[in-house]
């Protein structure tokens, strides 16, 4: 087995398959997604952690198992050739291409390598980012609740974005930036008590390390202490690609509900296929995984034994007489 990417989830699927007494290889680069971010939330008994101390107790614990960690980058996966000989058959399975030469066979191949947040181009924005210009409101609005919030327009969802976010303050305006709202959307915020700021956005003032507030084009401040918006979510998913695997309407690769592509062998977990996916999530979507790699590979184990076991003459001279 080799799981590429060692966050939650590909570290949690990567757990469940060594204690099942499999041999696992984790690939992995060391540039988590929520690297920036202080603390995680949302996680029982992990609540306040930070994400770096997460991950590293992890890697422990897969490697107290058994489980090969190797940090390197993954250049293509590759199945090997073989024949399938019906449905439920053995396969020869993959072979993994690391940069530098190096190449993994695996029976099954999971791919947990996440994705990337893309951000508007606007001063101050990037440096902040996982700090106090932010995201999620469920992973980050208790630690700002009742401050001045600010939220840019920067997705078609950011109306929404802002109706939530005022659950956690009171003093929350609205910037809609690329956003252009309909006389339902300037009822929906007023209703909710969220101030709309029109004029483009220049940037986000940051003094003696916090943030300050968001400054218009037109040179005008407001006094924010912490900005929500949505970024682009670019999932890391070109393993997934090169092997075929089929994508939804919005461009992202389809899984069951245990994390299986449409290519045989290949599983694909975490926020490389669910963007929506919390550090919680991502850990249980990595164990159902899991369940469903084992069970995958002891049906495959229990078809190879089958296919060894030598049949009887008698048999063979049995199903001769046999008329066809």
């Amino acid at each position: 087995m080799v799981v590429v990417g060692a966050g939650a989830a590909g570290l949690n699927a990567a757990l469940v398959l060594t204690r099942a007494r499999r041999r696992v290889a984790v690939v992995d680069t060391g540039r988590p997604r929520n690297a920036p971010a202080a603390h995680l939330r949302g996680f029982l008994s992990r609540d306040g952690m930070s994400p770096a101390a997460l991950l590293a107790v992890g890697r422990e614990e897969v490697e107290g198992y058994g489980g090969d960690l190797l940090d390197a980058r993954v250049d293509r996966v590759e199945p090997v050739p073989g024949v399938r000989h019906g449905a439920g058959a053995p396969f020869a399975g993959f072979l993994v291409h690391l940069a530098g030469g190096r190449v993994l066979r695996a029976r099954r191949v999971v791919v947990a390598t996440g994705l990337r947040d893309g951000l508007p181009d606007l001063p101050g924005l990037a440096e902040r980012w996982g700090r106090d210009v932010l995201h999620c409101p469920y992973c980050h609005g208790y630690e700002v609740r009742d401050r001045p919030l600010g939220v840019l327009g920067t997705h078609p969802g950011s109306v929404h974005q802002a109706l939530l976010v005022r659950q956690w303050s009171a003093d929350v305006v609205f910037f809609p930036q690329a956003v252009e709202l309909s006389e339902a959307d300037r009822a929906r915020l007023d209703a909710r008590g969220v101030r709309v700021v029109e004029g483009p956005v220049a940037r986000v003032v940051v003094e003696d390390d916090r943030l300050r507030g968001v400054e218009l084009a037109d040179g005008r401040a407001v006094p924010r202490e912490a900005v929500f918006l949505f970024p682009q979510m670019v999932p890391r998913d070109a393993l997934l690609s090169d092997l075929g695997c089929e994508r939804d309407a919005q461009g992202w690769v389809t899984t069951d509900g245990a994390g299986r592509t449409g290519v045989p062998g290949v599983w694909a977990v975490g926020n490389v296929a669910d963007p929506r996916a919390q550090v919680v999530t991502a850990a249980g979507a990595g164990a159902a995984a899991a369940f469903a790699i084992n069970h995958d590979l002891v049906d495959e184990d229990v078809e190879r034994a089958l296919a060894a076991v030598p049949v009887p003459t008698t048999a063979i001279a049995a199903t001769a007489a046999v008329p066809q």
